[in-house]
């Protein structure tokens, strides 16, 4: 059997591709692995991007594997460290996450596309949310939808499965750009080497200031910030990174991030 996930790093950039012929679904192997390459992501502080994308032209994720629960795999089974996918759930992981959408991203498949931080999409790739049309719900996409999109939109998504194309996914914010396939990958590596040049720690509290303010009011999260309450505000405000960034802009130069 083949491996399911294929890994490159480049750099400080690592390239995580689906490999699960013909539909790239994520079964529960599949899914902790995933967790167990991106906790080491997380952990590594070499690498500061990730790019997720699928193999081929046709898939970037089906989602979940039907064919495995057929034969044992149970749909609320240890997905691993990072819940379905390994992203969606795994705790701290502060670095930025690029979705690169090669094909059709359908049910879980889409919700791993949500849970990137920017997502650029093949100018062929559909999107669909058909768990209902099996009796079933997208629960992490429910969460997540119509906090992207207009309220209405996303629900009627999530009501109907219908599918949609890269343009209309485009068209309501869904995703960041649309380019031909052909051009796909070099372009996510464009945006992961562009987001690796700049400050680790500034993207670290972003990410923890907008989970906080999911939970939490404006007032109650600013309060939080300016406490230092948060763990990684507090290490950039106490950074060598954070002096660097005043004095290169004082010198007119460009910073130089060491993330420390």
């Amino acid at each position: 059997m083949t491996h399911p996930i294929k890994t490159l790093i480049k750099g400080s950039i690592l390239e995580v591709t689906l490999e699960r012929p013909k539909a790239n679904a994520i079964d529960l192997i599949t899914s902790r692995l995933m967790g167990e390459i991106f906790k080491n992501f997380r952990d590594d502080p070499n690498l500061k991007v990730a790019i997720i994308t699928g193999s081929g032209e046709k898939f970037f994720c089906a989602g979940w594997d039907l064919k495995a629960a057929a034969d044992g795999d149970a749909v609320d089974g240890d997905y691993g460290v990072g819940g379905f996918g390994g992203i969606q759930e795994l705790p701290d992981l502060n670095k930025p996450i690029i979705a690169a959408v090669n094909g059709i991203a359908c049910g879980g498949g889409l919700e791993l596309a949500l849970s990137a931080d920017i997502i650029i999409a093949a100018n062929h790739a559909t999107f669909a949310l058909p768990e209902i049309l099996s009796g079933t719900v997208a629960d992490a996409a429910s969460v997540k939808l119509p906090k992207r999109i207009p309220y209405h939109i996303a629900m009627e998504l999530l009501f109907t499965g219908r599918w949609f194309s890269s343009e209309e996914a485009h068209k309501w914010g869904l995703v960041n750009e649309i380019v031909a396939g052909e051009n796909l990958i070099n372009r996510a590596w464009e945006i992961a080497e562009l987001l690796a040049s700049g400050p680790p720690l500034v993207y670290a509290a972003i990410k923890e200031i907008v989970r906080e303010a999911e939970d939490h009011s404006f007032q109650e999260t600013i309060k939080k910030i300016t406490g230092r309450q948060l763990k990684t505000v507090d290490a950039l405000y106490s950074s060598e990174d954070q002096l660097e960034g005043a004095r290169a802009f004082t010198e007119k130069r460009k910073p130089i991030w060491t993330g420390q």
